[in-house]
Order: structure tokens, then sequence, then C-alpha cells
């Protein structure tokens, strides 16, 4: 039986690791997180997971799609936790935070409601959503 794909979001500021540099790489471990409930998030996370990648700072929006590449193992610290995220594609238009919380169809996501957690599950109905906004369709 196939196990269901599940769907992220995760936060990283432009200009420390942008969407761009995850394209030129390909694939990068996704370290650094420090929170408990992003590391369970991570912790949960399965080979063939899609996240969106959100640009913190100025920016603050969904700007592509990446994979989870690797099952969850652990950061240098082992009580932390790593993935590899590997490059899907870039939006050509971003969808915004303000855009995500004054959207009816998009307003309960987790983001909205706390946006300081860097690792987050997403439903595959918003997944779906932000993605055809993106895209424009």
């Amino acid at each position: 039986m196939k196990t269901p794909k599940n769907y992220w979001l995760l936060k990283t500021e432009a200009e420390e690791f942008s969407i761009d540099d995850l394209r030129k790489v390909k694939s990068e471990p996704w370290t650094g997180i420090r929170n408990f409930q992003a590391r369970n998030n991570l912790r949960a996370m399965r080979v063939g997971d899609l996240c969106f990648i959100y640009h913190t700072g100025d920016e603050k929006a969904v700007v592509g799609i990446g994979k989870i590449a690797s099952s969850p193992y652990p950061d240098k610290d082992p009580m932390w936790t790593v993935v590899d995220v590997s490059f899907v594609k870039k939006f050509k238009r971003p969808v915004t935070l303000a855009e995500i919380k004054f959207n009816p169809r998009s307003r309960d996501m987790i983001v909205a409601r706390a946006p300081r957690l860097s690792v987050q599950p997403v439903s595959q109905g918003h997944f779906n959503y932000i993605k055809d906004l993106a895209e424009g369709k």
C-alpha cells in the first residue's frame, strides 16, 4: 500500500538561502532548525513529500516548490533533525502572506496564524490552491 504524500511549508531568509540558491545546488540539507515543533515536523517528512519554499524578511511570500529528497536524519547536534530538499520549481508570481491571510480559501493555513513556525504542514487542498494562485489558474 502506498503511503499518502504530505505537504509542507519551509521558511528561509532569501538573503541566506533562496529558491534561486536551491535551484543552483539542486539539493540541500535543511539545517539550523532549533524549534521542537518544527523539528517534529521535519521528523514526519518522507521522501517525495512536496514543500513550499517561503521567503521571510521583506518578501514574506511562497516563492516555489521543493521536494523532500531524504529521510530525516540527525543534525550535527543529534537532538535536532535535518532533511535534504531538492528544487522543483520557482513560481512566476509569489503568493504573499497578506494574500494568504486575507483570502477566505487560505486564511486558516498555519502560516497565517503562526507565522514564526519555520517548518509547518500544509493540507493538500491548501497546497493545490496556493500553487494554482501562483500559476495564475
